[in-house]
């Protein structure tokens, strides 16, 4: 069958555009993008009524707690979640129970996937066995598996040696590694960022400067190795000039950021509430104003919702004591928008980040709105506005720090290869 999306106002990442037009898809790919109206189009009309339309989302770093902890998220409630996000491919991490460290495991998380998910879904495996930084995992046979990156999540590989051979191992595979840039002494045990309202509130905190002493160190690493490198989130001021000099010395180096580091800052949390702890824990606001800004530059690749579902018990403890992560795969355009609504960044860069450069830093094809892309898209409405009720989410766990907040911008519709997978 052909769709033709008419009447759309077309998001371009990859072109840096947004116009008025039309989207042509035959068999799941797009096969015309046309400015303006189309002339007696063949097939079934969908009429976007001057709303957007854009690539579907590709979130890097999603965690789907199969296998070993099913009743916080499954594939098939992570999927449903994706979908009604606008999240068209989830790049799912490997810090379940057991970790996905082999290919018998990651075979299994796949074929899960694929079975309950209505979005694409593209596995990570770890980078080291057990995510214990001692022993690296056979790279090789689990990018035969399907592996498209590899990581240790929050686990820093504290043994530089360890970390250096896993690189040059990944490197000669063209592997892509991606690592969560912190000093693990210090930033050990912390809940907040250091200043004075971590004082004034008693918790335990880590200096900026521990994520600029874990990128300096991972950065010093890439260099020696050559390898292909990601931070998973950069989240301060700090650390902008290394990743800066890293990018100009031709390093093959990218960074990303949780949308709640965008959006959020460490006032945020307020009287303890724990739906706002988060790893790395929430900055001050000079530091949330700079990580738009690097957005909105491009020094800062990528956008990700870093969906972390926490069940109920595991957050209804004290600050320190409670889990870290909140879930964002239903919140993550929402929030992203109110960077577009404060005028601090533009639809196309936005999408460049939450769609192009995670999809061109994989390989993959998708994350475009030209011919010949798969037609993963995405229609939404960016002024809707609506208050936010964690019981509506299709997320098993709902430890969201948006429940209650007003909100603006909503999905409309989301397309897995030109089929419907979510619709108001």
């Amino acid at each position: 069958m052909t769709l033709h999306f008419i009447n759309a106002t077309l998001i371009d990442p990859d072109a840096g555009t947004e116009i008025s037009g039309s989207v042509s898809v035959h068999e799941g790919r797009i096969t015309a993008v046309t400015a303006g109206g189309l002339a007696n189009p063949k097939g079934e009309i969908i009429d976007c009524a001057g709303k957007y339309l854009a690539p579907g989302i590709v979130d890097l770093g999603v965690k789907v707690c199969e296998p070993g902890e099913r009743h916080k998220e499954s594939y098939r409630s992570a999927g449903l979640a994706a979908a009604k996000g606008g999240v068209t491919t989830m790049i799912t991490r490997p810090d379940t129970d057991p970790t996905i460290d082999n290919p018998e495991t990651l075979e299994f998380v796949t074929r899960r996937a694929n079975e309950a998910a209505p979005v694409n879904v593209m596995p990570m495996a770890a980078l080291t066995k057990g995510r214990a930084g001692r022993e690296m995992t056979e790279i090789g046979f689990l990018m035969d598996a399907g592996a498209v990156a590899f990581t240790d999540c929050d686990h820093v590989v504290t043994d530089t040696k360890v970390f250096s051979r896993a690189l040059t191992y990944a490197r000669s595979l063209g592997a892509l590694v991606i690592a969560h840039p912190q000093e693990p002494i210090l930033s050990r045990g912390a809940a907040a960022t250091s200043g004075k309202f971590a004082s004034l509130r008693g918790l335990p905190a880590v200096s900026p400067m521990a994520e600029r002493m874990g990128l300096d160190r991972d950065i010093a690493l890439v260099e020696m190795t050559g390898a292909r490198y990601h931070a998973d989130q950069i989240t301060t001021s700090r650390a902008l000039p290394a990743l800066a000099r890293a990018k100009a010395n031709g390093l093959d180096v990218t960074a990303g950021i949780g949308i709640h580091h965008l959006t959020l800052n460490a006032l945020d949390v307020a009287d303890y509430r724990t739906f706002f702890k988060l790893k790395p824990p929430l900055r001050d606001e000079d530091d949330r104003v700079a990580m738009v800004e690097a957005v909105a530059s491009g020094l800062i690749d990528i956008v990700c919702s870093m969906h972390t579902p926490q069940d109920e018990e595991s957050k209804r403890l004290p600050f320190e004591e409670a889990a870290s992560g909140a879930v964002g795969l239903e919140t993550l355009l929402p929030a992203a928008l109110r960077l577009w609504h404060s005028e601090m960044i533009t639809l196309p860069q936005l999408w460049r980040a939450l769609s192009f450069n995670p999809a061109q830093r994989l390989g993959l094809a998708s994350g475009r709105l030209e011919a010949g892309a798969p037609a993963d898209l995405v229609i939404f409405d960016p002024h809707a506005p609506f208050v936010m009720d964690r019981a509506t989410l299709r997320s098993k766990s709902r430890n969201t720090p948006f429940d209650g907040v007003r909100m603006q911008g909503k999905v409309l519709s989301t397309y897995v290869a030109g089929t419907c997978v979510y619709e108001v």
